[in-house]
């Protein structure tokens, strides 16, 4: 059955999902309340193939609400891959991304969407606090945002996901944007148009573990904010080995002037020069994993190949099936 209705409803709810067959009918019973009160709405699973029973609870609670609907990728493609494919098909006016663990409250939604009706284009939700999570993953992205926020060509907003709402606008915006990496945070903020945030205190997952790697996870979301928005690691380089450069060859004319006018007698340094070949390799190394990055990158977009591949759908009418990257 697919929901075929000409009238856009007035909100789209963006849930990615992997192995939650726990979470979805207590995610459903909060977030209902919560949509009913804002009028028309759907809600769109977009579930990453997995073993267990979320798929088919997910199909029975769409039999018998056709607001409810489901894309299935053809194979695991993450969870920034899942959220752009929801936004590319979504049907909304507006459209809410949020978790299905229940850690972002849907209740939040009401004072976003009255934000939205005040002619912001973007409404953020930004934690206040950050229950059930680690003290390392606190801190990582505490430094993470720190970093990002202080090299990156567009302002991030610290403390806070992909729990957001945004308008018809910019989820058109987003569909010409055209990138293989969705880093949604970032890709918000190179839109632009008027932004704002609401607090709220994240919870602890409702039930279940999380499926991000607790220490890495984060990491690599950091790496897609750094190298995807801002070349100052390149820069950052380039005046490194400037700088080893200049101080080489300080401590070259040091050592021909205290040698020639002191008479200094330097011995063989064997220790001296291990230490120097051991830094100046390592800068070498870093340098390469930096542009490595970069033409990573680079070699994404040029194959131009899909971020998600949609495999099936029900209560949902395809717009984009292979999403941003693949040149369709």
């Amino acid at each position: 059955m697919h929901n075929d209705s000409t009238a856009a409803p007035k909100l789209s709810v963006i849930v990615p999902v992997y192995k939650e067959e726990d979470n979805i009918r207590p995610f459903l019973a909060r977030i209902r309340p919560v949509l009913e009160a804002l009028g028309s709405y759907e809600i769109l699973f977009c579930l990453d193939p997995c073993t267990d029973r979320t798929e088919d609870i997910i199909i029975e609670e769409s039999a018998k609400d056709p607001r409810i609907g489901l894309l299935v990728f053809s194979r695991r493609f993450g969870q920034p891959a899942a959220t752009i494919a929801g936004i590319m098909n979504c049907r909304g006016e507006a459209c809410v991304v949020i978790d299905v663990d229940l850690q972002d409250s849907p209740e939040t939604i009401l004072p976003m969407f009255a934000k939205l009706q005040e002619g912001y284009d973007v409404v953020t939700a930004r934690r206040s606090s950050r229950k059930g999570e680690t003290a390392i993953k606190k801190i990582v992205a505490e430094l993470g945002y720190s970093l990002i926020n202080r090299i990156s060509d567009v302002a991030i907003p610290r403390n806070t996901g992909d729990f957001r709402i945004i308008t018809r606008r910019v989820i058109e915006e987003l569909r010409e944007l055209g990138e293989s990496h969705g880093f949604l945070r970032g890709l918000v903020s190179l839109v632009g148009f008027r932004q704002t945030f609401v607090e709220y205190e994240r919870d602890a997952r409702e039930a279940g573990t999380s499926k991000y790697n607790r220490y890495l996870g984060s990491l690599k979301i950091g790496f897609n904010g750094v190298f995807g928005f801002s070349t100052f690691p390149l820069s950052f380089l380039l005046w490194t080995g400037f700088g080893i450069l200049l101080l080489s060859l300080l401590a070259i004319l040091y050592m021909l002037v205290t040698k020639l006018v002191i008479g200094e007698n330097y011995p063989m340094g064997v220790p001296t020069i291990t230490v120097l070949v051991l830094f100046l390799g390592g800068v070498q190394l870093m340098a390469v994993g930096v542009l490595g990055e970069y033409i990573g990158r680079i070699y994404d977009e040029v194959r131009r190949r899909p971020q998600f591949i949609v495999d099936r759908a029900t209560n949902i009418t395809l717009r984009d099936r292979r999403g941003p990257g693949s040149g369709a």
